[in-house]
This record gives structure tokens, C-alpha cells and sequence, in this order.
């Protein structure tokens, strides 16, 4: 009966098509070639077509590496990101799971990113404090002197990398190759990408035209500390999400033994039986997915003027 009432159903559809003049073949097409949304041309046409995931973890941990001056150590995570992938192929591979092995492989996969990801700000704020420091005694002795060149000669001995050797470099700049003032403090402002740090450089250049407004150099300076306070407040918050996912995971995880001196026969179940390996894998991807959205939504915040 309800094989007939199919093909009746399916008859009345063609013959309403066939009274309203419409193809099948048309319906299909105008579904594969439908016009793109305003968006995607949009995107298109400016280039701006969304990267796949794995491109885009990419550039973000390169540029993440590079903006914390660690640059040398991309080839390790990579590495690092292979060494994970295979141990957890190895450990799905123990238990017998076939189902666990992609979920294993590619979830241990995100783990050295998303270390680096949650590990950024602590550099961050490193670089941030020796900035502070650095632009401090910088602008107190040029406004003693009203020479940056020396200025920064008598101090950079007192700062450390990498904020010590971007003021190197604008010395050299400025020595060897070339003398104009505003274009090394130019150059020199591209060096660290910080508000305050360019926002400093651009009334440096100012103070170049007219000596009286160094006394503007402070105050800017001052606003490392009040954003540093911030910050920390922030991180703070941010933080409360990411351990209670993080007990959560561990929790889920130790139910696994634990199910062992509970009840043999369900922690076997679990283990052999292929609803239950499929119920263990399911588990698993859920604790990658939700990772991945807890280092997104609670990554360092930067607190900008």
C-alpha cells in the first residue's frame, strides 16, 4: 500500500509539471548554477575568500611565533603537531577503535597549537613590560637631554630582547646607514605593533619639529600601565571558562577506568562492542570541538587605545 501510494505521488508530480511546462533537468540545474550570494562575490572580488582551517591555523601560529619573537621555533610545533597525531593514532590503535583513530589523530593534533594559542599572552605581556620600561627611562632621559640618539645609547644596556634589539637597530639605522632622524623613527614605529608604542614614535617625530612638546612623551608612556592593569582584569575573566572545560574533559575522561572497577560488564560494553567504541569516539570529537571553541573564545585579549 504505501509503495503505491509513492508512485501515485510521484505521478502527480509529473503531471503537474508537465502541466506547468517545467523540466526536471532545469529544476536540478538551476539548483547547481544558483547565483552566489552578495557575500561570496563580494569576497571574491577583494580576495577575501575565506582560508580552509588547516591554512589558517597555520598563518596564526606563524604570525603568533613571530610577533612573540620566537620565530626559530615554528619547524618544533610543526613537528611537534606530527609527534602528537601519531601518538594518538597509537593510543586508538591499542584500544582497538577504528573509530577513535581519525578523532585521536587529528584532535592530539590542535594540542601543540593550542598551547601556543593560550601561552601568547604570557609573551605578550612580557614584551609589553619591558616596553614600559624601556620607553620610560628612554623618555626621561631625552627629556633631560633633548637628543634620542643618546638617550637611547645611555639605556639600552639596561633593556633586554626583543625591545633591545629594536632600539639597536634604530641605532645602527641612524649611524650606518642613514642620518635622517625621521625616518629611522618612522622605520622604528613598524617595529612592534603596539598602539601605545607607535602612538610614542609619532610624538617623538612631533618633539623632532618642536622640543617644547616632550613633555607629551610621559603621559603616553603612562598608558602601558593602566592598559597592562586592564589586561590582567581581563585574563582573569577569560580564565574561569577555560578550567572549568578543562576539569569537565578530565572528568569525562576518568569515567573510562572508573567504569572498570564499577561494572565490568559496561566497561566492556564500552571498549568491544561497536556501539560502544562509536559512543567513546563520539566523545572524544565532542571534547576536541569544544576545545577549539574555548581556546577561540577565550583567547588573550588585547586592550587597545
Amino acid at each position: 500500500m504505501l509503495t503505491f501510494r509513492i508512485f501515485a505521488f510521484m505521478a502527480f508530480l509529473a503531471g503537474v509539471f508537465r502541466l506547468l511546462n517545467i523540466k526536471v533537468s532545469d529544476l536540478f540545474r538551476d539548483f547547481i548554477n544558483r547565483p552566489q550570494s552578495i557575500k561570496k562575490q563580494i569576497d571574491e572580488a577583494t580576495n577575501r575568500k575565506k582560508k580552509r582551517f588547516i591554512i589558517r591555523q597555520i598563518e596564526e601560529i606563524t604570525e603568533i611565533m613571530r610577533l612573540t619573537d620566537r620565530e626559530d621555533k615554528i619547524p618544533v610545533i610543526f613537528i611537534a603537531c606530527g609527534v602528537c597525531a601519531v601518538i594518538g593514532t597509537v593510543i586508538a590503535s591499542m584500544f582497538n577503535n577504528i573509530f577513535m583513530i581519525p578523532v585521536l589523530g587529528i584532535g592530539m593534533t590542535l594540542l601543540p597549537v593550542w598551547y601556543i594559542k593560550l601561552t601568547a599572552s604570557h609573551f605578550k605581556k612580557d614584551i609589553s613590560e619591558e616596553l614600559e620600561t624601556a620607553l620610560s627611562i628612554i623618555s626621561t632621559a631625552y627629556i633631560r637631554n633633548e637628543d634620542i640618539v643618546t638617550a637611547v645609547e645611555e639605556n639600552i644596556s639596561y633593556l633586554n630582547p626583543p625591545i633591545k634589539n629594536v632600539f639597536a637597530d634604530f641605532l645602527v639605522q641612524l649611524k650606518l646607514i642613514d642620518s635622517d632622524i625621521i625616518k629611522a623613527i618612522e622605520k622604528l614605529k613598524t617595529q612592534v605593533e603596539n598602539d601605545v608604542f607607535q602612538e610614542w614614535c609619532d610624538a617623538l617625530i612631533q618633539c623632532q619639529y618642536d622640543r617644547s612638546l616632550k613633555s607629551t612623551l610621559t603621559p603616553i608612556v603612562t598608558k602601558l600601565s593602566d592598559i597592562r592593569v586592564v589586561n590582567s582584569e581581563l585574563e582573569l575573566l577569560v580564565a574561569e571558562p577555560r578550567k572549568e572545560f578543562i576539569i569537565m574533559a578530565m572528568l569525562i575522561i576518568a569515567n573510562i577506568p572508573l567504569m572498570y572497577f564499577l561494572n565490568k560488564d559496561w566497561y566492556a560494553v564500552l571498549m568491544h562492542s561497536v556501539i560502544g567504541q562509536i559512543v567513546l569516539a563520539i566523545d572524544f570529537a565532542a571534547i576536541f570541538i569544544c576545545g577549539a571553541f574555548v581556546v577561540k573564545l577565550t583567547k588573550p585579549i588585547e586592550f587597545r587605545r
